[in-house]
């Protein structure tokens, strides 16, 4: 009796695994991929962050970038699976609110997040806070 065909998502992940061994057997091979899934997660986290205030899938992003970061990361595992918990909750609330509750969300964060940029502008144009 033979097994059952696996599904194309445990196919890809099969393969990004063999591909991930065959890396890491390689002489340096480990810190190739920690180095290459480091800054890919980073970058996408980044994206994501910076898309969170606009209309579209910030947040999706975000959990993109931590999980190929928790891909390799203990501490990345955790905070997705916190911030999952969190986003969830805050996300149900917040859909029960009236409307006017929901755009003050929707400012506060967006302030929150041009302090984080104006911060970052004044740092790399002075040099330090």
């Amino acid at each position: 009796m033979s097994a059952p065909p696996e599904d194309p998502p445990k196919q890809r992940f099969a393969r990004v695994r063999a591909f991930r061994g065959s890396v890491r057997s390689l002489p340096g091979g480990r810190l190739i991929w920690r180095i290459v899934v480091t800054v890919l997660g980073v970058a996408v986290l980044a994206i994501g962050i910076v898309l969170l205030p606009l209309p579209g899938p910030g947040w999706v992003i975000i959990f993109a970038g931590l999980g190929i970061l928790a891909s390799e990361y203990t501490w990345a595992r955790r905070l997705l699976s916190f911030m999952r918990r969190q986003v969830t909750k805050w996300s149900r609330w917040l859909a029960r609110q009236p409307l006017w509750v929901r755009l003050l969300g929707g400012l506060i964060s967006l302030a929150f997040l041009a302090v984080i940029a104006l911060g970052a502008w004044y740092i790399t144009h002075h040099g330090s806070l």
